[in-house]
């Protein structure tokens, strides 16, 4: 493998915040005329990296609504996505009125991001999980059991699970649960290889396979989680 691959595969994975800021910073500028003074306010706060009390407060404004890059319902009020930015918030407060957010980085989730879950209501978890990327990394089954709780209890939805580019840890999760649906390994794979393209990871697909589901299937049955309903 090259250089240059396990460099854009470290990408994918490893979040950015100067490049979240940056999106961030262009969009509050394209947006000024409809925002309109708080935009100066807010960008002088992502610049300086320290909270911003107007921040939440222009989105009402806004008339687009605009979902995370791979956005995608999953069943039921479980949501899938790469890492929400500011002209996602009101879609996610609005359009999906979430309870919750579930991120499956291991980096401090940015500052922008807490200030709208917490002016919003919205409960975030953190189970911060490195890639499957040979030869030596590999997502940990525990963690992998303990962010299928989260997701599948039913105070905590609606819920979004997202990573960063929601292609390969939020794929691993979400094949996961495609098994508690008894959904065949041709499906699973079909779904997430759609999410990850064009960098779907044979450990993924691996680990989808292997992963041993009698932990969260039990923890499930007991808690009356499972079928789980569309």
């Amino acid at each position: 493998m090259s250089e240059n691959i396990i460099d854009e595969e470290d990408l994918d994975d490893k979040f950015n915040i100067d490049e979240h800021k940056d999106k961030s910073s262009r969009f509050l500028q394209a947006n000024k005329d409809i925002i309109g003074d708080k935009v100066d306010t807010n960008e002088k706060a992502l610049q300086a990296g320290i909270d911003s009390p107007d921040l939440n407060s222009p989105f009402g404004e806004l008339t687009e609504i605009i979902p995370p890059e791979n956005f995608s319902p999953v069943i039921g009020q479980i949501y899938r996505s790469s890492f929400p930015r500011l002209e996602n918030f009101k879609f996610l407060r609005d359009r999906l009125k979430l309870k919750s957010v579930l991120v499956l980085i291991p980096e401090e989730y940015p500052q922008e991001n807490m200030d709208f879950l917490n002016h919003s209501g919205i409960k975030l978890f953190q189970v911060g999980m490195s890639g499957n990327k040979e030869p030596f990394v590999n997502l940990p089954s525990d963690m992998l059991t303990k962010a299928l709780e989260i997701v599948l209890e039913p105070e905590n939805q609606p819920i979004l699970i997202h990573c960063n580019r929601g292609k390969h840890r939020t794929g691993c999760l979400v094949g996961c649960i495609r098994r508690l649906q008894n959904w065949s390994l041709t499906m699973i794979f079909d779904e997430y290889r759609r999410f990850a393209f064009p960098k779907a990871r044979a450990l993924d697909q691996q680990f989808i396979e292997m992963y041993d589901d009698e932990e969260i299937k039990n923890v499930a049955k007991e808690k009356d989680w499972l079928p789980l309903k569309w």
